[in-house]
């Protein structure tokens, strides 16, 4: 199984989605002459200046603009920052940290597009505000072709991010409790983390959107805060090895064998196939799955919440990210042998001693948890779509199945079954953000002269 879904995602990542992504970013960068510069101040104070819903009453199913963002985050900012990140090094080398970045800089450019596109077209159904991909979709490409389009991306979303994307998240979890647990002579299964998890998460699926809302906007800060600081400290630390860290990531970006004495034995082509990937996995630029938080914001138009949007992925991959690249780096962790969280948790431990692998199980507890919150949100959008409301109920339970799951499998399948999914639900998003890339350019000029 695990040989049959490396070949494919092969296949599909070693060529055409990298062509697919990066060259839909960068379409959209040129386009909208550079977007992620010209606007970064303006989205930064959107982020993190006064964001209200400006006087509108919220309708059934709108968040305020702050909370569909939290929510967004709250999708981005999980495994990929702490598992992620340290399985890119592992896999790609150093080097594959320079390519995460540069996708990352070309992904905001398509993230204002999604998350535009989702305001332009969101909808009212059954009572309910709603919107993302599915409905965009339809508007790019009229006719049966969008319909099975727009049926495809749903599928590909549910079974990427609800079912398999939920094993990733309950797999780090587990596997970084187990760690915990097993340092310290106390044997702990997976399985009963997956548990508890999946019980606290269904409580919250059935309160519905005002429940989540309530949740992630308290928790994304909270927890974001908390790793920052600890990650800050920890470079501080080991400070005088911050210019070698940037050394192997751009040396290793165009020469991964120069690296660290050719011990990773690397290619460019891993370097960037790793890089690129885990960095999609990490701020889901470019994948339609964010757009469906941003959908729901009572947003004063299309442009602010896009400009919202982009700021997001920075936030996720050139800071949070990042922090955890730099503790790995510099703490010299990277030979140890440790794969997955457990690098991650080596990197903290040789700073902060015993407290270090507790830390990050805590980090990732909240990291992980919010995007398991996340993605089932998204996917039940896109259940609600195909088969009615009531079938949401039915992939709520599904849900907490595979989170149980997910805590007991081998990290190496999890995360290869995640990146194929995540790869066929790029395809008809991207190719609806091409068709509609008029459009946007149209709205942002609109908007911007407006502003001026």
């Amino acid at each position: 199984m695990l040989e049959l879904v490396k070949t494919l995602n092969g296949y599909l990542w070693d060529f055409w989605l990298l062509i697919i992504l990066c060259g839909t970013g960068i379409y959209y960068t040129i386009r909208l002459r550079f977007i992620q510069v010209r606007k970064f101040g303006e989205g930064m104070k959107l982020v993190f200046g006064r964001s209200g819903s400006h006087g509108k009453e919220r309708q059934e199913g709108e968040m305020t603009p702050f909370q569909s963002l939290a929510t967004a985050i709250a999708a981005q900012v999980g495994t990929g920052n702490l598992t992620g990140a340290a399985t890119a090094l592992i896999s790609g080398g150093p080097g594959a940290i320079f390519w995460m970045w540069l996708s990352a800089f070309f992904g905001m450019a398509t993230i204002y597009a999604e998350a535009t596109l989702a305001q332009k077209y969101k909808t009212t159904e059954d009572g309910e505000v709603t919107g993302g991909p599915v409905y965009y979709i339809r508007q790019a490409f009229q006719g049966t072709f969008g319909k099975v389009l727009a049926c495809l991306f749903a599928v590909f979303i549910i079974l990427a991010l609800g079912f398999m994307g939920n094993m990733v998240q309950s797999n780090s979890i587990g596997a970084a409790f187990n760690e915990v647990f097993t340092a310290r002579g106390i044997p702990v299964p997976p399985v009963a983390v997956g548990v508890v998890l999946a019980v606290i998460a269904f409580v919250i699926f059935i309160g519905g959107t005002k429940r989540l809302a309530s949740v992630v906007e308290k928790m994304v800060p909270f927890m974001a805060v908390i790793y920052i600081v600890g990650s800050l400290v920890l470079i501080g630390m080991n400070i005088t090895a911050v210019p070698e860290a940037f050394r192997m990531i751009f040396v290793g970006a165009f020469q991964p064998k120069a690296v660290a004495g050719g011990m990773f034995g690397m290619t460019v082509k891993e370097a960037i196939r790793y890089g690129v990937a885990r960095g999609l996995f990490s701020n889901e630029a470019g994948m339609g799955s964010t757009p469906h938080a941003h959908a729901r914001a009572a947003a004063k138009n299309p442009h602010e919440q896009g400009l919202r949007a982009m700021i997001s992925v920075f936030i996720d991959t050139f800071i949070i990210l990042s922090l955890t690249v730099f503790s790995v780096l510099t703490t010299g962790v990277l030979s140890s042998g440790k794969d997955g969280i457990a690098l991650t948790q080596a990197a903290f431990t040789s700073g902060f001693g015993s407290f270090g692998d507790i830390f990050v199980a805590i980090c990732l507890l909240f990291f992980a948890f919010s995007t398991i919150l996340g993605w089932h949100f998204f996917g039940e959008i896109n259940v609600k779509y195909l088969f009615g409301r009531k079938a949401a109920k039915v992939y709520s339970v599904c849900v907490v199945a595979f989170i149980i799951i997910g805590s007991t499998l081998k990290v190496d399948l999890v995360w290869e079954l995640a990146d194929f999914f995540n790869a066929l639900m790029v395809i008809p998003n991207a190719l609806a953000l091409l068709a509609l890339s008029g459009l946007v350019v149209g709205i942002c000029k609109t908007y911007s002269a407006k502003k001026r």
